[in-house]
Formats: C-alpha cells, sequence, structure tokens
C-alpha cells in the first residue's frame, strides 16, 4: 500500500506542476512581478493537498509570530529533501533565493525565476561573485524581502552531524538583518534519494530571530547551537509521534546519542 500511495503521489505531484505551468503560465507572466507570486505558491498549497489527502503527510508550523513585521530577514531552515524548497513559500510575502547561475538558463524554469528577481551566482568568479550576490542581495532586501538559505548548502539526512557553511555568516554580517532559524524533519517523511513517501504528521518549527550585531563566528556558533537544539527536540517528538517510520542509520544514530544523555541527567 505505502509503494502503491507513493506512485500515485509522484504521478500526481509531477503532472500538477506540468499542468500548472501550462495552464497558468500566461497569468504569471502576464501579472506584476509581485502578484505573479499566487502561481508558485497555489503550487505549493495543492502540493500540500496531495501530500495529505494521497501520502496521508500533514505538517503544523510554529512560530510564524517569530518573523520580522517588517519582511526583511534571512530565512534559514534545515534542508532535507525537496519538500522545504517550495513549503514555506505560501507564508512569505516575497522571498527569494540565491541559486546557481546555470539554473536561470533552463527554458521555462529560467524564465520563471528571473521574472521573481532571484540572485544567480557564478560559482567560477569566486570573490567577485560573492561581491555581486551581496549586491544584488542588499537590493532586493532594501524593497522588503526575505532571503531564503540553507546553511548546510546540501540536503542532509534527518538527524545527521550539523555542516554549516561560513556563507550565512558572511551574508548575515554583510546584509545586516535578522537570520531567522527553521527546524523540522520532512526528510522522514519524503526521504532524499528515495521514491518513498511516508504518512504521519509532523512539525515545523519557526525560531526566535538572531539580531543583527554579533561577530560572524559567535553568530555561526549560535545559529547551529539553537537550530540543532530545536531540530534535536523535534527529532525524538517526531520520532515518538510516528512510531512506524523507517528511521535511516543519522537519525537513529542521533536519537541514540540523545537517549544516552538524557539517562546520564537522570
Amino acid at each position: 500500500m505505502l509503494a502503491l500511495r507513493s506512485a500515485l503521489f509522484n504521478t500526481l505531484f509531477y503532472a500538477n506542476l506540468i499542468l500548472q505551468m501550462v495552464v497558468l503560465t500566461p497569468v504569471y507572466f502576464l501579472l506584476p512581478r509581485k502578484k505573479a507570486w499566487i502561481v508558485p505558491k497555489t503550487w505549493a498549497r495543492t502540493n500540500h493537498w496531495l501530500m495529505r489527502v494521497v501520502a496521508g503527510t500533514d505538517f503544523t508550523v510554529e512560530g510564524l509570530e517569530n518573523l520580522p513585521a517588517d519582511g526583511i530577514y534571512i530565512l534559514a531552515p534545515k534542508h532535507q529533501s525537496f519538500w522545504d524548497v517550495y513549503a514555506l513559500l505560501p507564508a512569505l510575502p516575497d522571498p527569494f533565493f540565491i541559486l546557481k547561475k546555470e539554473l536561470m538558463r533552463i527554458p521555462l524554469f529560467g524564465w520563471y525565476v528571473a521574472k521573481q528577481r532571484m540572485v544567480p551566482v557564478d560559482r567560477s568568479a569566486r570573490g567577485r561573485a560573492m561581491a555581486a550576490v551581496l549586491e544584488r542581495a542588499k537590493a532586493e532586501m532594501a524593497t522588503g524581502r526575505q532571503l531564503i538559505i540553507y546553511p548546510e548548502g546540501t540536503r542532509r539526512p534527518p538527524g545527521a552531524p550539523p555542516e554549516y557553511k561560513f556563507g550565512v555568516a558572511r551574508l548575515y554580517r554583510d546584509l545586516g538583518v535578522p537570520v531567522v532559524p527553521v527546524a523540522m524533519h520532512p526528510g522522514l517523511f519524503w526521504p532524499r534519494k528515495s521514491l518513498m513517501r511516508h504518512p504521519g504528521h509532523f512539525t515545523v518549527r519557526i525560531l526566535p530571530p538572531i539580531q543583527p550585531g554579533l561577530k560572524p563566528d559567535l553568530f555561526l556558533e549560535t545559529l547551529i547551537r539553537e537550530t540543532e537544539a530545536a531540530s534535536d527536540a523535534l527529532l525524538v517528538k517526531t520520532v515518538s509521534d510516528n512510531p512506524h517510520l523507517p528511521l535511516p542509520e543519522t537519525a537513529r544514530a542521533r536519537l541514540a546519542v540523545l537517549a544516552e544523555r538524557k539517562a546520564d541527567v537522570s
């Protein structure tokens, strides 16, 4: 049954993507840039509906009140699956990503992200590339936008040891805006490199923002400490609430460490 539901969800997920691109592309490109967000946000919401109804997976978002009211901040979520690429879009007024320049050349997709003024980075240019990215990011944030960046840079399995990149600390220092950490474990339900979609419920926890002004090293230490503490708590809660889940080795190992710590304290 799990394989059948997963296959049905995957089929409908990509059919939904293609259908909305075909039907709503004219609407997207005719609307003003900010109003055009209704198209990808509608796509995200229909994906959530499909995941709930077909795959049996639902989620709760906690801490929306922690998002700065002026809308100018860096959102720094854990990154475990394709789900978290689009999942929080409906909750954000006008987000943007920093992405590889090569992605801008993909037909249709590249046009979509170009309209939303995403910030491309030419990795071959190294230092010059970062300066250009910072200039563009400052310009976008000055208009009241939110930068989404994954501090670990790539998808990591649930419970894996943290591998945060220093790039988020440099952006924090140079942009001078709050950074909002986000802890969650969608990778337990939508595992990377797998076609299985596991039923259940998980929590997305938006943490209080780290205000600007810290030295980069101290900021990075704070980001890791606060995100990983929340991530550990959610891992324990999620596994307890969903005992049927097949856990990756990284999650099993982390749960063992947390159980040992709890026993030592007791």
